[in-house]
């Protein structure tokens, strides 16, 4: 295991200090000095350029998702940025622009060996056991490098939008789960910056409707703006109903729950057609159960899948998709703040009128 902590505060002249936002226990984050990362044999280091919020971050800061958390430590798993050093790899070079797939799997359990690498018994992922983004600069550990995980951007494509390939990946990894394709039409439960990339992949992927439920109304007209057909207000209109209505009563080929509310699994359930198919995307509270109708799946012959993290190949699919304009990733961003403002960019990130807030170093 390689180290991935964060060094004592106080900088030397072969280390100087630099900025990071540090996590020092629940609900305590802030940006403040912290020594440069110490490079060890086989290690990138990057500056990063780029970084958004993600809502696992905002889990993790507020306390709902623990698992792998180390305080202190540095969050943030969505960044892009330029190679600072090389760590002696020829395919490298100083000033290249590099985005990063976080998860490093280790390639040889029993998951990585059956083609699940996201699933690898012995994940180790950037922003939770190893310092992440959101800093000025990162270390990018030799194991990560050697295996793959670190992308030169396509020409042309902006830090910002590479830093946007992470959750697609995941979103791709999720419809692969559901095999969304030709003429589904296609739920999706929420409509934050993960259930817009829901919907922009599934337009993409040739869904003939897309239909989208969401309270916020900024976020529904996000969601059209993104290519769904019909948008929902689940605080004025029944959702099950509303769909099987638009579906001449049979029900949706796919739903997604974009949004970690369990009560919504069983909606999803009661929306799909006989055999259709439910994706329980998003991340639950640890300990989170839900009822589910066991018999509208056993008689209907539903298929019900979660969708767990990314692989290599989703992500490089990912950058590939953002640079050729086929997922306008940019069109997610929508609020800009230096690292120096962490805690403001951590607000607005929480509040319902952001979509997606990236943090900027120059």
């Amino acid at each position: 295991m390689f180290s991935a902590g964060i060094l004592s505060s106080s900088a030397s002249e072969e280390h100087p200090a630099v900025k990071a936002a540090v996590l020092k226990q629940v609900n305590d984050i802030s940006c403040t000095s912290v020594p440069e990362p110490r490079l060890e044999a086989g290690d990138l280091l990057v500056k990063v350029r780029a970084a958004t919020i993600c809502g696992t971050d905002i889990r993790i800061i507020r306390g709902r998702k623990t698992a792998g958390v180390r305080y202190p430590s540095i969050l943030g798993h969505e960044f892009s940025g330029e190679i600072v050093d090389t760590g002696g790899h020829a395919q490298f070079s100083l000033g290249q622009a590099v985005a990063v797939c976080p998860a490093f799997a280790c390639g040889h359990c029993a998951a990585c060996m059956s083609g699940a690498e996201n699933l690898c018994h012995n994940l180790v992922a950037m922003g939770y056991e190893i310092d992440g983004g959101f800093a000025e600069y990162v270390r990018i550990p030799a194991k990560g490098v050697a295996s793959g995980n670190v992308f030169a951007l396509p020409e042309g494509m902006t830090f910002e939008a590479a830093a946007l390939a992470e959750p697609l990946a995941c979103v791709i990894n999720g419809q692969e789960r559901v095999r969304v394709g030709l003429g589904d039409t296609v739920v999706v439960l929420g409509a934050g910056p993960i259930g817009l990339l829901h919907v922009q992949l599934a337009k993409h992927s040739g869904a003939s409707r897309i239909i989208v439920s969401q309270r916020s109304a900024v976020r529904r007209a996000a969601a059209l703006a993104a290519g769904a057909d019909t948008v929902i207000d689940p605080t004025t209109e029944n959702v099950i109903e509303r769909v099987r209505a638009l579906t001449g009563g049979q029900g949706a080929d796919v739903a997604i729950c974009a949004i970690g509310d369990p009560s919504l699994a069983n909606d999803a359930i009661h929306m799909v057609r006989p055999r259709g198919r439910v994706s329980l995307f998003a991340g639950f509270a640890k300990g989170t159960e839900a009822p589910l109708d066991v018999n509208a799946i056993h008689y209907s012959e539903l298929l019900v899948t979660g969708a767990f993290g990314l692989s290599r190949l989703q992500f490089r699919t990912a950058l590939q998709m953002i640079a050729s304009g086929h997922i306008n990733a940019a069109s997610l961003l929508s609020h800009r703040f230096p690292l120096s403002d962490f805690t403001a960019a951590l607000a607005t990130a929480e509040q319902g009128s952001a979509i997606k807030v990236s943090l900027l170093n120059s």
